[in-house]
């Protein structure tokens, strides 16, 4: 019945397909009720200084300045909304989706390293022993090690690397580690309602929980050079079975 209340039904948002974007989206509709309120207020109050202080009825300025103290009132009673808006709302909803204590478990988790790189997502997922095998910058090759997978390690014999596709089930929390090779890129999955730069030299990790299946995109939204068009990739929220027939799949292409 109030659904029409809900300004995020007018804004064009993408389906939201993950656990907390229902909470992402209750945030935006109050942040822009916020501002509608406050279009409503300041723009007739800017219509009528025009009006007021127009320069056929105030052909001389006045050097002295404010003679009340309204507009010092109203300065102070700005910052102390803001400052409830910021402690009471933003702050408490922020480490919710990012503290990492709020983190489930990497043992319930799907858990997948994302190494940006001017201009493509390189996805490394762990293999059938769970265990995600070393890496080392001087073995990076953008041919055949893109992420510079230690060969020797045992660990990485049955490790699964992927470009611009990556795949997770539904209804199990997904923890990414995302770094960056080169230069900051931003890792956009506008459906989860997750964005996240990466940077370099940092492994940053992001969680959330896909609540349906389908195909999506994978954006970088940060200009990143002159390729920044083509770092587009694809992201996959399969059934548990189908996860697992495609980790299967991956896994008997590269002869583990």
């Amino acid at each position: 019945m109030l659904k029409w209340l809900d300004l995020t039904n007018y804004l064009g948002l993408p389906e939201a397909a993950s656990a907390h974007s229902a909470e992402i989206d209750a945030m935006m509709g109050l942040v822009h009720w916020l501002m509608l309120v406050m279009f409503l207020i300041w723009a007739p109050f800017f219509v009528y200084t025009l009006y007021r202080f127009r320069a056929s009825r105030n052909p001389k300025a006045d050097y002295y300045g404010t003679k009340s103290h309204f507009s010092t009132y109203h300065e102070v009673g700005v910052i102390v909304a803001e400052l409830v808006l910021l402690f009471a709302f933003a702050i408490p909803t922020w480490a919710t989706l990012r503290a990492e204590d709020n983190y489930p478990s990497e043992e319930e988790s799907t858990v997948v390293h994302v190494i940006a790189e001017q201009f493509a997502w390189n996805i490394h997922y762990p293999g059938p022993d769970g265990v995600f095998g070393q890496r080392d910058v001087h073995l990076v090759d953008l041919l055949t090690n893109p992420i510079g997978l230690q060969p020797d390690d045992p660990a990485a014999a049955d490790d699964i690397v992927t470009v611009n596709e990556l795949h997770v089930p539904v209804n199990k929390p997904v923890i990414v580690h995302l770094t960056s090779k080169d230069v900051i890129h931003s890792f956009t999955l506008t459906e989860m309602r997750v964005k996240q730069d990466a940077i370099p030299g940092l492994s940053i990790p992001l969680y959330f929980t896909p609540i349906r299946t389908g195909d999506w995109e994978i954006a970088c939204a940060q200009l990143c050079g002159l390729g920044h068009y083509r770092m587009r990739g694809y992201f996959t929220v399969h059934t548990a079975e189908g996860y697992a027939a495609w980790l299967a799949e991956q896994s008997e292409r590269a002869g583990v």
